[in-house]
């Protein structure tokens, strides 16, 4: 048969990267980026051109699993599973209440459009607070706690325009993420030369001379979780020399009184002695990024996930406060968001509060006094809300493409969690670690089989781009979408999904098509996604630009006065904390600092053939003189012990990592790594934390990178 080729994107990562399929005998041979689309221009990346491998892969999952009696796994139809998930939930509901149950919607479930929809929808349908996602993993500070200082209606600067971009430990490069007003996913590396060519500058901050730290104008090459104190002092000097916008801070800013008083003990040489870095490249890049006229600073999970995450989300946004980088009246707003809801007016001022956690009626979680966090509850609780019996003790999980078993903190109690549980359910294409502890593995679709939306990957997008996408190969075997899984599930229980549009169709027995669930998911956004796909059809399945319709920043409405507050939460008096604290864990004399991987997306990628044999293992660089110092060669395995637990890993020299670190990536792996077979698994660092203590008392999240530890040849 000849080869047919349909227009698409990738579903790998968060970056929806624009494809071109290759189909033969219903089966995907081949993906390449499309060089037509007008914001990728035919950029891919290693993870997604394996697509191919990951849908016609022997070992992947075309039947869902049962555990029987004996605690084999039984291949059963998807309905029967579903019936016998439903039957188990009821139980479960029946005898201990509706916050018995919980879904946890992991990075994997993030990819397809619908799958975070209808997991909440279920949730809230059954009464549960206990709703997770990984976004309280690695990066909840800059989602849920940056809001109460207060947010510009217009959206801030974009990459396109900016003259100047502070990039602190975020690699776009490798991560394909960058929070609005910082290096899109979409060639990163080719956008970020085209920038400069133009003459932007750029600054990046980071333990390890990253990959997109090469590049930078200026590196600094910052100690792990000592990023607050780079910020502070380069406060410091914005305020000493008088370089922040003062008409703009006049017009809008409170609390800024405060905030100074908290930067001046950070001067130029303290800030720089404790972080790390050259004090005379500290002033340069204050000044560099303060006298620019757009451009923002961002980070990435990294400097989230080591210690400081709260503070140093604050400090960044009172950098981009004080030199007000901000879209204006006139401008086009910077991220139209097509599918986007609701759509709130942008306007050229500071909008009304909204309280994101701690506010009345959101739920209390039993442990460290966390909480709610807007709809989800922290992650850091989990593992204790399951083993520890009480009323509203969690007796059943659904992890929605997650992977708890490596991706949580404190790996050997989330196992535990994970064996007390009466009923776990795991939606996988593979047996992965989570998968192996699962009581139902369910079957999904993957990307190429579905239908779906550009909802996730909008948010780095500075035109109003979207793609509705058709599936086009057939699933094999006995898989179905999440979204319908959600349905069924809902229907044997008897209660009602809803979205932002309304009731979801329930009658009947199979779920509504999913052009009608997206549209009820996104009501009130710019183009319903049913318009977007007659759209995408009549240009043979690609993306639609729609310009015409691109919000335009509007004057403020003088009746809506607010303003931005740097002194809420008592940050100031949290950043002179931190100037107070002594160093942690004397007697531990590394630092094991997290990082990103071309051929991994978090915990995905391993099964794959191709990118498994390019690195069957987690590497752990460490600066040649270290190593050295220590007696340990190239390749020798090595015993990585913190207080909580120890892994192995294999030593690799790398002069791009400071002295006194170990850099390996985050939620690698298998939980049975061990030395005998650490080359072919890898270890997982989360193993090595610990979610009781070194947590963020706001949003729980743990300490996973900065970590101290200790190593020695093994």
């Amino acid at each position: 048969m000849p080869v047919e080729t349909h227009r698409t994107f990738c579903r790998f990562c968060h970056a929806n990267c624009a494809m071109i399929a290759e189909v033969e005998d219903g089966k995907v041979i081949r993906v390449k980026g499309d060089p037509d689309d007008p914001a990728y221009g035919g950029y891919t990346c290693l993870k997604g051109r394996e697509l191919p491998d990951s849908h016609n892969a022997e070992h992947r999952l075309r039947h869902s699993l049962v555990r029987n009696e004996a605690g084999e796994f039984d291949e059963t139809p998807m309905m029967e599973a579903l019936g016998h998930v439903s039957g188990e939930l009821r139980r479960i509901i029946d005898t201990y209440g509706p916050h018995s149950v919980a879904i946890f919607m992991g990075s994997g479930g993030y990819q397809n459009s619908s799958a975070m929809a209808a997991s909440l929808s279920l949730a809230q349908a059954i009464g549960t607070r206990n709703f997770y996602t990984s976004v309280t993993l690695d990066q909840p500070a800059k989602v849920f706690t940056t809001t109460r200082y207060g947010k510009w209606m217009g959206g801030t600067n974009t990459f396109s325009e900016a003259d100047v971009a502070l990039l602190v430990g975020n690699n776009p490069l490798v991560s394909h993420y960058s929070p609005p007003g910082g290096v899109p996913p979409f060639s990163p590396s080719r956008r970020i030369r085209d920038r400069q060519a133009e003459g932007m500058k750029l600054i990046v901050a980071d333990p390890r001379e990253s990959d997109v730290a090469a590049l930078a104008d200026i590196y600094l090459p910052v100690k792990p979780g000592e990023d607050p104190a780079l910020l502070a002092g380069m406060l410091n000097v914005i305020f000493e020399e008088e370089l922040y916008d003062r008409n703009f801070v006049s017009a809008h800013v409170d609390g800024v009184e405060e905030l100074q008083a908290a930067v001046a003990p950070f001067t130029p040489q303290v800030a720089a002695d404790r972080a790390g870095v050259d004090k005379d490249q500290l002033v340069a890049a204050a000044r560099m990024f303060a006298n620019g006229s757009k451009g923002c600073a961002v980070t990435g999970t990294g400097p989230e996930m080591a210690g400081n995450g709260t503070l140093t989300e604050y400090l960044v946004t009172c950098l981009n406060t004080l030199c007000a980088r901000f879209k204006q009246e006139g401008e086009k707003c910077a991220i139209p968001g097509v599918f986007t809801t609701p759509q709130a007016p942008k306007r050229a001022q500071v909008g009304p509060p909204m309280q994101m956690f701690g506010a009345p009626g959101m739920a209390k979680s039993r442990f460290r006094g966390l909480g709610q966090l807007l709809f989800e509850m922290p992650c850091n609780v989990l593992a204790d809300e399951i083993l520890t019996p009480g009323e509203g003790q969690i007796r059943a999980l659904i992890s929605v493409g997650g992977n708890p078993e490596v991706g949580f903190p404190n790996q050997l109690k989330m196992r535990r969690a994970l064996d007390d549980l009466e009923l776990f359910v795991q939606i996988d294409p593979w047996m992965s670690a989570s998968a192996k502890r699962a009581d139902v593995v369910l079957a999904p679709k993957q990307c190429l089989e579905r239908e779906d939306i550009t909802n996730l990957s909008e948010w780095w997008h500075e035109q109003p781009y979207a793609r509705y996408t058709e599936a086009v190969v057939e699933a094999p075997g006995d898989v179905i979408d999440e979204y319908e899984m959600m349905w069924h599930i809902a229907k044997r229980l008897g209660v009602q999904l809803k979205l932002m549009g309304g009731p979801v169709p329930m009658d009947g027995h199979s779920p509504p098509p999913k052009e009608l669930f997206l549209d009820l998911m996104t009501a009130g956004c710019l183009v319903k996604p049913s318009e977007v796909r007659k759209d995408a059809r009549a240009r043979d399945g690609a993306a639609v630009v729609y310009d015409d319709i691109h919000p335009v920043v509007e004057a403020a409405d003088p009746a809506e006065q607010y303003r931005f507050d740097l002194n809420a939460g008592a940050m100031p008096a949290q950043l002179e904390k931190y100037g107070r604290d002594e160093a942690r864990a004397a007697g531990y004399d590394f630092r094991l600092i997290s990082r990103r991987s071309k051929h991994r997306f978090n915990s995905i990628g391993q099964p794959l053939a191709k990118l498994g044999r390019k690195v069957t293992t987690n590497p752990a660089y460490i600066h040649p003189e270290d190593m050295a110092a220590k007696g340990i060669k190239e390749g020798d395995v090595i015993e990585i012990s913190s207080a909580h637990a120890s892994i192995h890993g294999v030593a690799k020299p790398s002069d791009r990592v400071r002295r006194g670190l170990i850099s390996m990536a985050h939620a690698f792996g298998d939980s049975e790594a061990g030395k005998h077979n650490v080359r072919e698994v890898g270890g997982s660092t989360n193993r090595l934390t610990s979610d009781e203590v070194d947590y963020d008392p706001i949003t729980g999240q743990a300490l996973q990178s900065a970590i101290p530890v200790r190593i020695a040849a093994a």
